[in-house]
């Protein structure tokens, strides 16, 4: 028989087995949470509060219809392409370089649209853009 006392050991905390734990319910969670997936986006164009528009001799205003067909100072341009609308921005362009090209796009026009006139102006030596916005006293309604 062995009566000697025997020494005792100190309990331990073992983290492996906690840190198992939480890494299972971690991972459970990451696959088990769904994330909103953006199918369609609803756009408003933009809306900002201006003065009354001014008649500046360098303007040429650009329509941009919501089928995608153009106006350049109110006169129809035939055709869509970047090459017809170039050389109608350099027709309409009285002051030269110096000239502002104003877009005035309907909120249904394609973006194509708006980047086709942006191309043409860059093309024509047109480096004053800037775009129309109807008032918010309207509530962006026409």
């Amino acid at each position: 028989m062995n009566f000697r006392p025997r020494a005792k050991e100190e309990p331990e905390i073992n983290l492996i087995p906690f840190i198992d734990v939480l890494l299972v319910v971690l991972i459970f969670l990451m696959l088990s949470t769904t994330y909103s997936k953006f199918t369609e986006l609803q756009l408003r164009l933009p809306v900002a509060d201006a003065d009354a528009q001014r008649d500046y001799p360098r303007e040429v205003i650009v329509g941009i219809a919501g089928d995608g067909r153009y106006t350049v100072n109110r006169s129809p341009v035939s055709g869509r392409s970047v090459e017809a609308m170039s050389a109608a921005l350099t027709t309409a362009a009285v002051a030269g370089r110096d000239s502002v090209v104003i877009i005035s796009a309907d909120a249904a026009s394609p973006h194509q649209a708006v980047i086709t006139v942006l191309e043409a102006a860059r093309r024509s030596g047109l480096n004053q853009v800037t775009f129309a916005a109807q008032s918010s006293a309207t509530g962006g309604k026409p």
